[in-house]
């Protein structure tokens, strides 16, 4: 019996940043997770899947997240879903981001929803779960699929380490407080697609991750 969704990561921009492709295996339809750029390449693995695009979900305002989103929303006619609002002033200046990191086209946009703690985002016949989980900036959100365990976890977690907490609006203890507060909680068997690096599980950073291990 196949899996009720089906992803892929394609590594984007000059910062190698995952972006998702994830679809309903039931209906083909799919969605985008954090476009940062490289549209051709995300473009080439919608249409080697097979896959009916029908909305872009962003993890957080940074540029090599979010530098290609209104691009992409714009000549696909897709609705924008995410983050949350407390990272509309990161969104607002994906044109200076752009320019000062060598992003051609990064524009500004306005998501057709903002997300908050708890909602639920719909792609085919899946439904995930909005967790906001500030701290990296302080609107992040990390999509999550019960059904499968798996994470969608933008720059919160990585296999081995956390998100930078060093930019503006960055909080060390708010990103530990969401990692320990609301990621653990979902169970070590949680797979977890990062914004950078490899895959890991939950489970694993609990036990060696140096900066949230038990």
């Amino acid at each position: 019996m196949s899996q009720p969704l089906q992803a892929t990561v394609i590594p984007v921009t000059p910062f190698q940043q995952n972006s998702t492709l994830f679809w309903c295996t039931a209906t083909k339809r799919g969605a985008v997770v954090d476009p940062g750029g490289d549209l051709d390449r995300i473009m080439a693995a919608v249409e080697q899947h097979g896959v009916t695009l029908e909305k872009i979900l962003v993890t957080h305002g940074h540029i090599d997240h979010a530098g290609g989103v209104a691009e992409l929303a714009e000549t696909k006619n897709l609705p924008i879903e995410g983050p949350q609002k407390e990272d509309s002033f990161w969104i607002d200046q994906l044109e200076e981001q752009g320019q000062r990191f060598g992003f051609a086209g990064a524009r500004v946009f306005t998501p057709d929803r903002w997300l908050n703690d708890g909602d639920r985002v719909t792609v085919g016949e899946l439904e995930l779960s909005a967790i906001h989980c500030p701290g990296h900036t302080p609107g992040h959100i990390v999509f999550y699929y019960a059904p499968m365990r798996l994470a969608i976890v933008g720059d919160v977690l990585f296999q081995g380490s956390i998100g930078r907490t060093d930019f503006p609006r960055g909080d060390h203890a708010a990103l530990l407080s969401s990692i320990k507060d609301k990621l653990w909680p979902l169970g070590n068997d949680v797979t977890f697609i990062p914004g950078h690096g490899p895959l890991s599980t939950f489970g694993d950073e609990r036990r060696s991750n140096p900066f949230v291990h038990d």
